[in-house]
């Protein structure tokens, strides 16, 4: 029974169809989001609140939409970048701040 588990996951593993491997990419863009919400300390600070961090990344959009756009991305940038310098990720720092 536990080989056949194992065959299983190595195919789904494996599997290279399209919607698969665009499933695979969402998620682990996904995952990574959820990291970048953990780094900047809002799992904590907010006790983990979920409302709170959607209330947070709303406004955030809200800001974003508004005519300040463009000095607000790049002061979000150099602060992102500043974080990733002063405590960055080993295997995703270098990724994060080129994207």
């Amino acid at each position: 029974m536990a080989a056949k588990h194992r065959l299983l996951a190595i195919r789904s593993r494996n599997d290279r169809r399209d919607w698969i491997v665009k499933r695979r990419e969402r998620t682990r863009h996904l995952i990574e989001l959820g990291g970048l919400v953990a780094k900047a300390g809002l799992i904590v600070l907010t006790d983990d609140d979920r409302a709170v961090i959607l209330g947070l990344l709303s406004d955030c959009a809200a800001k974003l939409r508004g005519p300040e756009r463009d000095q607000m991305l790049l002061l979000w940038q150099r602060r992102g970048r500043r974080a990733f310098v002063q405590s960055p990720n080993p295997t995703q720092a270098n990724d994060s701040i080129e994207r």
